[in-house]
């Protein structure tokens, strides 16, 4: 590690085969908490490189507990988080909301390490637990239409350094990481990031990886679309910059999306969402992120219609309804 760190301090870069072995070492928790801390601020003072971003990736893939679910089409809507924000889990409730049109949903996620509320806090604040038996995740994906693969029990090399993370409390490359190394890969996916830059990194990696992926990111720094400001999609056909009024939506201001202090607060927006009793703000937004969620995985489905039926998931209850059933099947583990 010491002879990467100067190398790394002297500005230089590692090739994707050092990356890939630094990220084996540590998945095998051969550096101490100061040296781990040092490498993840590297990447706080300068920008992470194809190769080293692929490197990581590689390595994290290789000591993954894989899962098989390619004879499921299904889609996993995640974003990096790191962008300071402090949002409600607007990702996962999507999630419920895609279920809700009938479609299959399989998300990777974890703690929050530099907010307040991580996928598996708002999961786990109604009493979800998680699980790396490959038939239970089958059972809710058939029962509910998601299935949850908490990141820890999947990628050692995650788990090992979630201590170092939650210490620092700031965005690393481990954010940007988590999205591209669901241990089912995923086929589709929607992809949410914290600046431009990595959008271009990741919609490469999916084009080169063959996922059909879009990467969304607004333009005043959410890691989804937030309908705050001008938001921009990236994917294989291109690249498009999209205002809230396109897509029939006000715009919404930064404090009406705030997730609050707690993850009891958090519990409490994402459960108002799916039960349509959230203010408009916090509602649209999930819609327009489950549009283009559906879209993705449906590409033939224009957006109007996508709208609509994310719309609808929420309206008639089934959103709820799938949550409920998620909820109910993995309380039981």
């Amino acid at each position: 590690m010491k002879n990467l760190l100067y190398k790394m301090f002297e500005h230089k870069n590692l090739t994707r085969e050092e990356a890939r072995d630094v990220l084996l070492n540590i998945a095998d928790s051969k550096y101490n908490d100061a040296q781990l801390s040092a490498f993840m601020t590297v990447f706080l003072m300068r920008s992470i490189t194809l190769d080293e971003l692929t490197g990581f990736r590689d390595a994290l893939l290789e000591r993954r507990r894989p899962v098989d679910m390619d004879d499921v089409k299904a889609i996993d809507i995640v974003g990096t988080g790191g962008d300071g924000k402090n949002t409600f889990n607007i990702s996962t409730a999507t999630c419920f909301v895609v279920a809700g049109t009938g479609r299959k949903v399989v998300k990777h996620g974890n703690y929050g390490a530099s907010s307040v509320s991580g996928a598996s806090n708002v999961l786990e604040q109604h009493g979800v637990k998680f699980t790396a038996d490959i038939d239970r995740l089958r059972r809710s994906l058939d029962e509910s239409g998601v299935c949850y693969l908490h990141a820890p029990f999947f990628s050692p090399a995650l788990k090992s350094v979630a201590p170092v993370r939650k210490a620092l409390a700031v965005r690393n490359f481990f954010n940007m990481l988590g999205p591209l190394v669901n241990p089912t890969i995923p086929k589709h996916q929607l992809l949410g990031v914290y600046n431009l830059k990595l959008m271009r990194l990741y919609n490469y990696i999916a084009q080169q990886e063959g996922i059909r992926c879009m990467v969304v990111h607004s333009l005043d720094g959410y890691d989804e679309i937030s309908l705050t400001s001008q938001f921009k999609v990236a994917s294989a056909n291109g690249e498009r910059v999209y205002t809230p009024e396109e897509l029939g939506f006000k715009w919404a201001k930064q404090e009406e999306l705030f997730g609050g202090d707690t993850v009891e607060d958090a519990a409490k927006i994402f459960d108002a969402v799916l039960a349509d009793k959230a203010t408009d703000a916090q509602r649209d937004c999930v819609i327009a992120n489950a549009a283009f969620a559906i879209r993705t995985l449906d590409p033939e489905v224009e957006l109007a219609d996508a709208l609509a039926q994310a719309k609808e998931s929420i309206t008639s209850g089934r959103a709820a309804a799938s949550f409920e059933k998620f909820v109910r099947y993995n309380s039981e583990v």
